[in-house]
């Protein structure tokens, strides 16, 4: 959504941000100005994007500066009813719908996590643990012993129940000592 938003405030001030600069002798664009804008906060907001363990942080954040300098653009150019609205937008996107979308249910299968991690070091009691902090309760649905370069590896199918998003947990139990990965289960084991 505030992708959505920050590309019509680029838009926008591109197409209207400088009437009274083009003229038939006019030898400068001044929309260049607002794709370089474009170009060079994606590059800033790129930086902000981490993916650790196949847990992707940092995407709102990003848009967020993007849509900032949305506004700033908007109102450089003397468009302030357009910087109000998509500051009127992105608070509404943040505030609002961000929270009433993570009470949505979720299909059981997107609540199933796959966790491997090195077997004879309690990590599955640290699992265990991190989830019923966050408020998750758990309930194991699988689990098969598997040897990764000498080492024996449990895998298992688990599957959490709360109300915190389930990314936050994926990535609290991917920071934890003795777990080489957690991912979401495509499928759901009856």
């Amino acid at each position: 959504m505030l992708v959505g938003i920050g590309s019509a405030g680029f838009t926008l001030v591109s197409a209207y941000g400088f009437p009274g600069v083009v003229s038939a002798t006019a030898i400068m664009d001044p929309t260049r100005i607002a794709a370089q804008i474009v170009s060079g906060i994606g590059f800033l907001g790129a930086g902000v994007i981490f993916m650790r363990r196949d847990v992707v942080r940092g995407l709102t954040t990003a848009a967020s500066i993007w849509l900032t300098a949305a506004v700033g653009m908007a109102c450089g150019s003397g468009l302030l009813i357009l910087a109000i609205a998509l500051t009127a937008m992105h608070i509404i996107v943040v505030v609002l719908i961000s929270p009433l979308l993570h009470r949505i249910p979720q299909a059981p299968d997107r609540r199933t996590l796959t966790i491997q991690y090195r077997d004879g070091q309690g990590t599955l009691r640290g699992v265990l643990e991190v989830a019923a902090d966050m408020g998750y309760r758990t309930k194991i649905r699988s689990t098969k012993q598997l040897t990764t370069q000498g080492r024996p590896i449990i895998e298992a199918r688990m599957e959490f129940y709360g109300k915190p998003p389930l990314h936050i947990l994926m990535l609290e139990l991917s920071e934890l000592a003795g777990v080489e990965r957690v991912a979401q289960s495509v499928t759901e084991i009856e």
